[in-house]
């Protein structure tokens, strides 16, 4: 490692090797260059900060990439959301862009309409895994074997959070919620609905993929599968899907912090990442 050359104009901590060089900064005293912003806090189409979700809830984080790719895309202006009924609900009054809300589990039918009547606007559901899987799952199976061009996001934690923790048809075998303390069994419950796998399975899907957002490389893969989504959806090849891990430590009994980590060892096992159709 280098050391550190004298402080100059810009304050100390400039590396002798140059900017690729390692620099020792020192912390027996309080630094003599402050803090600088290097990002907006709030992503484009982000009115505000502030949600009742429960600190380690991955949906906002789930909601910053899906404004982000919508805004770089530049479809601000028309895009339309349509969402169900749970806790990823309160993006309606976060996001600068128009929504409907509709009764659960019917957003792909809802959307379906929205689409039909504006075909130059870029539709989009987003929908819990409780909303789409256990209550919304005809349609859409239907939305997708007709080819609706419309993309449907499904943020997936395997808990009807909103309602107070109750296991999804998306829970995977082992994990508890607040009606199967000791775990789903697939003797007792049935086994989890791959809901994406599904999808893909259907002419009339164009796209399907799943993400995370539990760590830094996933949630950049995810931003890129709901950009491609709306690109083929919106360019009229057909029903586009993306599924969305997201944590809810809330609701599977961890701490906090163990959250990212429940995504990867138990989810995933269950879920696997990637694209899994792509025209």
């Amino acid at each position: 490692m280098t050391t550190p050359s004298p402080a100059g104009p810009t304050g100390a901590g400039v590396p002798a090797g140059g900017p690729a060089a390692a620099v020792l900064i020192a912390t027996d005293a309080p630094p003599t260059v402050p803090n600088r912003k290097v990002a907006g806090a709030l992503a484009p189409l982000q009115l505000s900060g502030e949600h009742h979700l429960c600190p380690g809830c991955g949906h906002p984080v789930a909601w910053r990439l899906l404004l982000e790719a919508i805004a770089e895309l530049g479809l601000a202006n028309r895009a339309i959301g349509v969402v169900g009924h749970g806790c990823y609900t309160n993006i309606v009054s976060l996001a600068d862009i128009d929504f409907l809300q509709c009764l659960h589990g019917r957003a792909p039918a809802v959307a379906t309409g929205v689409k039909r009547v504006q075909p130059d606007t870029a539709v989009f559901t987003l929908q819990g895994d409780g909303d789409l899987a256990s209550e919304g799952l005809a349609e859409v199976l239907h939305a997708a074997a007709r080819g609706e061009r419309i993309t449907t996001i499904m943020l997936n934690n395997g808990v009807f959070g909103d309602t107070g923790g109750q296991m999804t048809a998306a829970s995977v075998v082992g994990q508890r919620t607040k009606t199967s303390l000791d775990g789903r069994q697939p003797e007792a419950h049935g086994y989890p609905v791959p809901v994406a796998e599904l999808v893909a399975t259907l002419q009339g899907s164009v796209y399907v993929a799943r993400g995370a957002v539990h760590n830094a490389g996933s949630v950049a893969k995810t931003k890129r599968y709901l950009k491609r989504a709306f690109e083929l959806a919106t360019s009229g090849a057909g029903f586009t899907f993306v599924e969305v891990l997201t944590m809810c430590p809330t609701g599977w009994f961890l701490p906090t912090a163990d959250g990212p980590d429940y995504i990867q060892d138990t989810f995933e096992q269950t879920y696997p990442l990637g694209a899994l159709k792509d025209v």
